[in-house]
């Protein structure tokens, strides 16, 4: 079983027609950041080492280091014994400790649990959920493991069991309620908490939360192993570029969506979501077109002033202009016979320009043939 985390590069767009199809098409996650196997390495927080700090002088406590097993091992058979456990089942529990493998840390989480697990059913009902894929529907809630009754040891420990496989079958709603009280002195596995902690926020786009809780992962780096290093630089460069209200934010929070009606949540959450994601598209639809306009207005202005039109005529005919029509009188003589046309000639010229050119061009030419005929009368 592996966690892939996600990645939404940020998109360019093109104008507003391809912003509408993004919310009719949801943008989808366009990477991934690599593989992280189920059983992590386990650190112990009791175990602090002290490092002497160079460049001070001063003494450092190294709170992520791999938990010896012979220390979990003696809280797991206090534990057993306080149930009243029988020896069979203490030196069942003891023997699972004893492994040279657990020196790294690794599997300690899945031995302490099923350690825990020969003292109480509700344990070992646990274990088996963990050990499975998520069935369909919804999920038992687990409350028991909110009861002091458990123990601090088991309670804590369980929880972050629970959380880490919530984690893997995508269920981050229900993995930040059991791990967002948990800190690393409470856990034997303290780097695992951070991890899986950091994984939840980023998933969850809890950019804040998720940066605290990588940087304080990165800081004591030398004591990772190298898969829960390499993630989480990755996830801390991934959350300082996110930005809200950008197309990125909404590309996942579309990816969001698409996990919970995944996992048939279609409650008050999701439709929240989804009015969330249309008001930001609305919003990034109206930025980019008030931009559009802008541009436009000055690529006209940038054309000149005056009387030449910023734009063409809407449709392919000739202007129509309502002025009289007046010209200046030039004096062309008689013998020409200038504006007297016979009747028939005048009547035929005039029905030409009828079906040439538009009316209103007819009726100034008569009243331009008047004129001269009044004008000739004059004289």
């Amino acid at each position: 079983m592996t966690y892939v985390p996600s990645c939404q590069p940020a998109g360019r767009c093109g104008g507003s027609a391809t912003l509408r199809g993004v919310r009719n098409r949801l943008v989808l996650c366009a990477g991934a950041l690599g593989a992280l196997f189920l059983n992590e390495c386990q650190p112990w927080p009791a175990r602090a080492a002290e490092e002497a700090m160079p460049e001070s002088g001063l003494a450092r406590v190294r709170t992520l280091r791999p938990a010896p097993p012979e220390k979990v091992r003696e809280q797991v058979l206090s534990w057993l014994q306080a149930r009243q456990a029988a020896p069979e089942v203490l030196e069942q529990g003891a023997a699972m400790f004893s492994d040279e493998a657990l020196r790294d840390g690794r599997e300690m989480l899945d031995r302490l649990a099923a350690a825990l697990a020969l003292g109480d059913e509700r344990v070992a009902a646990l274990v088996r959920t963990c050990q499975r894929p998520r069935p369909r529907g919804p999920l038992a809630p687990q409350e028991w493991l909110k009861h002091d009754e458990l123990g601090s040891f088991a309670q804590n420990n369980l929880r972050l069991y629970y959380g880490r496989w919530l984690v893997h079958e995508h269920v981050y709603d229900d993995a930040l309620e059991q791990l967002g009280a948990l800190t690393p002195a409470d856990v034997v596995d303290p780097a695992a908490l951070l991890f899986y902690q950091a994984v939840v926020h980023h998933r969850l786009l809890r950019k804040e939360e998720g940066l605290k809780v990588l940087a304080q992962l990165l800081e004591e780096a030398a004591d990772l192993p190298q898969r829960y290093k390499a993630l989480a630089g990755l996830m801390q460069a991934d959350l300082e570029q996110l930005r809200g209200d950008s197309l990125d934010e909404i590309s996942r929070m579309m990816d969001d969506i698409r996990r919970r009606l995944w996992l048939g949540h279609a409650g008050k959450r999701v439709r929240k979501l989804e009015d969330d994601v249309i008001a930001k598209l609305d919003k990034l639809i109206e930025e980019l077109e008030r931009q559009q306009q802008q541009q436009q207005q000055q690529q006209s202005g940038g054309q000149g002033s005056g009387s030449r039109p910023t734009q063409p005529m809407r449709d392919s005919r000739l202007r129509e202009y309502k002025r009289p029509g007046d010209v200046d009188r030039r004096d062309v003589g008689n013998r020409t016979g200038w504006g007297d046309l016979p009747p028939k000639e005048r009547e035929r010229a005039l029905q030409q320009i009828g079906k040439d050119f538009p009316a209103h061009y007819r009726d100034a030419i008569e009243q331009y043939f008047r004129r001269l005929a009044s004008e000739g009368g004059a004289e």
